[in-house]
């Protein structure tokens, strides 16, 4: 009985203490609340169901809840409700037994809080749980022996074992009831703390003789509806006569006892004297059965009344005991007497960290001074030893402080960096003051949130890269990357093309760059003869919002492939003609007759140009220069060489694998124009005539013949004087094809070997061999033209100062318009 009053005592002072702690918390370090609420249910409810509604109760709406996060913190291990933000409801979460929560103290209570963040608030709940009778009275023994001496004197007292109910209130145990007899009456009493017990008083003389023993049902009611009972069944054994009861030297004993003491420590011991002799003066000790479950903490010895820990004792539970022992002799008769003993505390009790709330992860741009948790630390010693200090861990970017007793904020100290700290395990330390003190350890582990403040960085500032021109479409070039130490999507880096020109048409039309690998495709074939390089910048962005970006410039260098031959530019090779070097009978070795110039478009060795004589009428006459292209002579010509010399000269590149060209070289070896005009009338003339080139020159012959008309009746109009003159021109058959052969000059800055101070133009008949052809003699070298589709005699050979170069009249110029184009 002694014991519940203690644990209810208790009780109601830590109850105290915690509602004081929290008024002060919520007055220093949360916004203050607008409300307390406090709701009333019966235990032993069924989970899921509705204690209150939280959010009307505390005038607050749904979306508030949400958005704050509303929670339940509590420092116990249970969490009997639970908070349905989304209702705004509080429901039973765990059953709720009032026995196992409070034990025999009324009225029985929890508390907890609701706590909302942004602002941050807390407000208190208390719940009051109502006591319903689901428990019977109990005794410790189903069956009671008592021993009573036929000389007990009317109105002697039989204490009997106590019913233990554990429900409170109109619930718990109400009323004993004795079964009807005729030598016992029963009395019940109440302790202060409540309890009650009950006496069987002697109201009849027993006789040994007549009725040695008794048989008694004591039944214990409580007030619960339906009501519930329990029975102990009592057999009260009658002895001889004893007529001195024992009696204790003090009616309370006081002791005190450390905490935690080992099994077997002496506390304290009764003392209780009979004056009987014999064996009815013989006192045994025992505890009263008045006290349940003492026998479980102390042990006392039968003989000498000397009491002994058996089990370690808790002051956190007990801060003070008090039991009932019991002195009887061997004749039946008792005495009792009270024992209290005070337990002495010491620090056994390591700090408790309980985390009220804790937000992970951080953005890493939170300012210094964030809260990002709140924790309760609490230590069940007393004195020094439940005085408690909190500290972090380690170098860690964190520190703690602490506005209210026992409630500490977790607040950063400096800036966060996720890309040099992305996870962080901070250890927070709560150690009390007691000797030896004693610490607990709590690790949070923190996760920093990232937020987009790097941008892509290339590891190169500058790219390059090679390519042989005439790639295929869509091949890759080469590959680049950036690194972004963000993560997630701020790290996930795009890549792309600049706009710009290169050679007057969009870079994109040249190559293209794949926005998630960074790999940089040709879009078409490059031709080194129109490209040599490609410059351009690509732009690395990554997905952040604000995106950020950094460029980095590309040059991709296109390497000459050897794919163009060399071309001829002299001589040059027509269709319709033939020209030929003249080379006199008298020319020394060594003789100039003519250059091979050729061009490659390539670069490098693929064009680098060497020449080769293929074929020679008489390869004993000429050579060619492997590297100029000169054609000389390498013996004195003779009378007996052939006048129509034709040679055949390869022109080819240095490339792998290497392209060639080849020319026709015709030369005359002779000393006068008839006698190369003798041999050189059997040339083939090729005959084939492109139809489109022939379609192109009817309409423009018919053009001309137009214009010719309209200015010939201008002229007739303007210069009659001249008519007949114009007459016998216009009907003349002879055409006159003006004809104006290449002049060459040499790439070393030397003149050409045949300088043309002279042209000439020859039209001749099947049998103009037998004619007689003079020529004006220039003071160089000459060449000659002839034209197999001319018929008819040869008209003329003129000199380069003729009236073709300075017509005298309009009338001659449109003459020659008309000539030319009949050509």
């Amino acid at each position: 009985m002694e014991f519940q009053e203690q644990h209810r005592g208790r009780g109601e002072r830590w109850r105290m203490r915690r509602a004081v702690n929290l008024l002060v918390f919520q007055l220093l370090f949360l916004r203050q609340s607008d409300a307390q609420i406090r709701y009333s249910i019966p235990e032993e409810l069924r989970t899921g169901s509705l204690v209150g509604n939280v959010a009307q109760d505390l005038g607050l709406d749904l979306k508030r809840l949400r958005s704050g996060r509303a929670r339940i913190v509590t420092g116990e291990n249970i969490q009997y409700t639970e908070l349905k933000a989304d209702k705004g409801t509080l429901v039973v979460n765990e059953r709720i037994d009032r026995e196992q929560l409070c034990g025999d103290v009324m009225p029985c209570s929890f508390t907890f809080e609701i706590l909302l963040e942004k602002p941050m608030e807390l407000h208190p709940v208390t719940i009051e749980v109502l006591d319903v009778n689901d428990n019977a009275p109990t005794f410790q023994n189903t069956h009671l022996e008592l021993e009573i001496s036929e000389s007990a004197t009317l109105g002697s007292r039989f204490v009997l074992e106590s019913a233990d109910d554990a429900d409170v209130g109109p619930n718990g145990l109400q009323n004993y009831i004795l079964t009807p007899n005729d030598n016992f009456v029963l009395k019940q009493h109440v302790n202060p703390d409540g309890s009650k017990y009950a006496e069987m008083v002697l109201q009849k003389p027993l006789d040994r003789e007549q009725q040695p023993h008794l048989s008694l049902k004591l039944l214990a009611v409580d007030g619960g509806n339906p009501q519930k009972s329990g029975t102990v069944n009592i057999n009260v054994k009658i002895l001889d006569a004893n007529d001195n009861a024992p009696v204790f030297n003090q009616s309370v004993y006081k002791a005190t006892v450390i905490e935690n003491v080992p099994k077997g420590t002496y506390v304290v011991a009764v003392n209780a004297s009979d004056i009987d002799s014999d064996s009815n003066g013989q006192v045994t000790y025992s505890f009263s059965k008045s006290k349940a479950g003492i026998t479980d903490v102390f042990d006392i010895d039968e003989a000498t009344g000397k009491i002994y820990v058996t089990k370690e004792i808790d002051f956190e539970k007990d801060k003070k005991i008090e039991f009932r022992v019991e002195a009887k002799d061997h004749g039946g008769l008792t005495d009792s007497s009270k024992v209290e003993i005070e337990v002495i505390d010491v620090n056994d009790n390591a700090p408790v960290i309980n985390v009220m709330s804790f937000t992970s992860p951080v953005a890493e741009d939170s300012p210094a001074g964030t809260t990002i948790g709140i924790i309760n630390v609490k230590d069940l010693d007393s004195g020094e030893n439940g005085q408690v200090r909190c500290t972090v861990e380690g170098g860690v970017p964190f520190k703690i402080k602490s506005n209210v007793r026992n409630y500490y904020a977790l607040i950063t100290d400096a800036a966060l960096d996720r890309e040099s700290l992305s996870e962080c395990n901070i250890t927070v330390v709560a150690s009390d003051t007691g000797s030896p003190p004693l610490s607990t350890k709590k690790t949070f582990n923190l996760k920093v949130s990232d937020v987009n403040d790097n941008a892509p960085v290339f590891p190169r500032k500058f790219y390059t890269a090679l390519i042989a021109e005439n790639n295929s479409p869509g091949v890759s070039i080469l590959s680049v990357n950036a690194k972004d130490p963000d993560e997630n999507q701020n790290a996930r880096v795009s890549y792309i093309l600049q706009e710009s020109e290169i050679g007057g048409s969009p870079v994109s039309e040249h190559v293209s760059v794949n926005a998630e690998t960074g790999v940089v495709h040709a879009v078409r074939s490059f031709d080194y003869e129109q490209i040599k390089e490609l410059v351009f910048t690509v732009k690395a962005q990554d997905g952040g919002s604000p995106p950020l970006s950094s460029n980095v410039t590309v040059k991709i260098m296109i390497q000459d492939q050897n794919d163009n031959p060399p071309q001829v530019l002299y001589p040059v090779q027509t269709g319709g003609s033939v020209v030929a070097e003249m080379v006199p009978r008298s020319a020394d070795v060594g003789y100039l007759v003519t250059k091979v110039v050729a061009v490659d478009v390539d670069s490098g060795q693929n064009a680098w140009l060497s020449y080769k004589l293929q074929k020679a009428t008489d390869r004993a006459l000429f050579e060619v220069g492997s590297q100029n292209g000169e054609i000389r002579t390498i013996r004195q010509v003779s009378d007996k060489d052939a006048v129509k010399q034709r040679l055949s000269v390869i022109v080819e590149d240095n490339g792998q694998p290497s392209r060639s060209a080849t020319v026709i070289v015709n030369v005359a070896v002779a000393d006068s124009f008839p006698e190369v005009l003798s041999e050189f009338s059997d040339f083939p003339h090729d005959k084939e005539y492109n139809d489109n080139l022939t379609f192109y020159l009817v309409l423009a012959l018919a053009v001309v013949s137009f214009l010719f008309i309209t200015c010939l009746v201008v002229i007739i109009s303007v210069k009659i004087y001249r008519w007949r003159q114009s007459r016998i021109l216009y009907h003349s058959s002879l055409p006159v094809i003006p004809y104006y052969p290449p002049r060459y000059s040499d790439t070393l800055g030397t003149t050409g070997t045949l300088q043309h101070v002279y042209n000439y133009e020859v039209c001749r008949t099947t049998d103009s061999r037998k004619s007689d052809c003079k020529f004006g003699r220039g003071g160089s070298q000459n060449v000659l033209i002839m034209d197999p589709s001319c018929s008819g005699t040869m008209q003329r050979i003129q000199n380069e100062k003729s009236i073709l170069d300075e017509p005298d009249s309009p009338l001659e110029v449109g003459l020659l318009i008309y000539l030319s184009f009949e050509t």
